[in-house]
């Protein structure tokens, strides 16, 4: 992946519904062969901004580029350098797998279709499967099946909207690898998601939409660091020894669970602080069974800038 050659570039977009604004003037730029991942609450705008980069809606204001064309004035040729899979799989239930994929190689007018379905249905483990129709497909092999379709053209870049919604763990970590091998072999791939952690294991790069406006972006660690506190979990081998350490800590926010001898400890993420309480705890001969520090995840910062009860579904 280059890192200095940008892909796609969005400076001010906005888009209204009737009195409703969805966008309100959004910037970020993508690197060719990064994977970019749209965060934000239900109704943020996430598939919105895909519809407006894969020029299936205009904006009201603002412009974007992808792979230097304008999606408004040269749509035909971004059209030609794009994928597009939703978040519901658009494959014909009544043709088998190899059908579809020869579909949509003629409609693409490829040269080579038949050779270049064979070879996707080998990359997306669907051998097996090829001569059965979809209607007797789990959702996981329709999944794969509408990525391959997508990639039909060989484009510079595939718009995922929730793909893996819907696939069960097993499915979605298949998925996942996929999306992997993707920008792997050039492709850049711009993922929405409903999942955070999926986010944190994909993405080179993320945005956390809100209100209309982007308001973080970075690269995973950098978006943790945000936030400054940490978390410092003790366990203990019986509760004497816990409840000395309880009163010895009492300065910092704290607490415990009985049942499983621990206490957590707020902090403030440094590993000075950890040692300050380490060297607390052996100064005054207090013995641990174990501790571990938990960093702050994507999902913590996600809730600090979004917040708890925006939009019902935060993930």
């Amino acid at each position: 992946m280059n890192q200095n050659e940008t892909i796609i570039k969005v400076t001010s977009l906005e888009k209204s519904f009737k009195n409703l604004s969805v966008l309100k003037g959004i910037d970020f730029t993508i690197a060719k062969g990064s994977i970019f991942a749209l965060l934000g609450s239900n109704g943020a705008g996430k598939t919105t901004t895909v519809n407006l980069l894969s020029t299936l809606m205009k904006p009201d204001g603002g412009n974007a580029t992808i792979c230097g064309f304008d999606t408004v004035r040269q749509g035909d040729k971004v059209r030609e350098h794009i994928s597009l899979t939703g978040q519901y799989a658009a494959v014909d239930e009544l043709l088998t797998g190899r059908e579809n994929l020869r579909m949509i190689g003629a409609l693409r007018h490829l040269p080579n279709k038949n050779k270049r379905a064979d070879e996707l249905l080998e990359s997306f483990h669907l051998v097996d499967a090829a001569n059965r129709r979809v209607l007797t497909y789990s959702g996981g092999m329709r999944r794969r099946l509408d990525l391959a379709m997508s990639l039909l053209g060989n484009p510079s870049v595939i718009f995922l909207d929730e793909p893996t919604t819907g696939l069960d763990p097993q499915s979605r970590l298949s998925m996942w690898k996929i999306i992997k091998s993707l920008a792997d072999s050039g492709t850049t791939v711009f993922l929405t998601t409903q999942y955070l952690e999926e986010a944190e294991q994909l993405a080179d790069h993320i945005a956390i939409l809100h209100d209309g406006i982007v308001v973080a972006e970075g690269t995973p660690d950098k978006l943790k660091e945000k936030l400054s506190q940490g978390t410092v979990e003790l366990t203990f081998y019986d509760v004497s020894e816990m409840e000395k350490a309880y009163g010895l800590l009492e300065k910092y926010q704290i607490s415990r669970n009985e049942e499983m001898l621990a206490i957590s400890i707020i902090t403030d993420g440094s590993v000075k602080q950890l040692a300050d309480i380490l060297n607390l705890l052996n100064d005054t001969d207090v013995s641990l069974s174990g501790f571990a520090q938990k960093l702050p995840t994507l999902e913590d910062v996600f809730l600090k800038l979004v917040g708890k009860n925006d939009g019902g579904n935060y993930q």
